[in-house]
């Protein structure tokens, strides 16, 4: 398996591991009768904890689409090297921080941790296409 693809699996598992403790960090805070219904009343709003969690989740679906389109360009392209496994990698490791950096509040450091993620997604695209002329 190529280090994008394999990388890409460890997103994916992080995604995981991020819906479920929000889940349950969301039950906890508007409990079980709440987190089972339709929400036909409105949306429920989470706070604290819960919501920064919920965020945090929502934002590495956005992230996550970027860098799906970054392997499969990088995969489909044949222009796996050792830049873009460090470059996705890279995005995993700062996948990994954002989730308490952004839970804490850490500022500035939640921006700077995006943006290393960003950076490293787009790298990876921009040298499948460099690499392919």
């Amino acid at each position: 398996m190529p280090p994008e693809v394999a990388a890409l699996a460890v997103a994916g598992l992080i995604q995981t591991a991020q819906f479920a403790t929000y889940s349950v960090m969301a039950q906890r805070q508007v409990g079980r009768r709440a987190a089972m219904s339709p929400r036909d009343g409105g949306k429920v709003e989470l706070t604290g904890t819960a919501g920064r969690l919920q965020r945090a989740f929502n934002n590495h679906f956005e992230g996550l689409i970027m860098f799906t389109l970054a392997v499969v360009v990088v995969t489909l392209g044949d222009a796996s090297a050792t830049l873009t496994a460090i470059c996705a990698w890279t995005y995993v490791a700062a996948r990994i921080l954002y989730i308490p950096a952004y839970v804490r509040g850490w500022v500035p450091g939640r921006s700077i941790i995006w943006v290393v993620g960003f950076a490293a997604t787009v790298l990876m695209i921009l040298f499948a296409l460099i690499s392919s002329l």
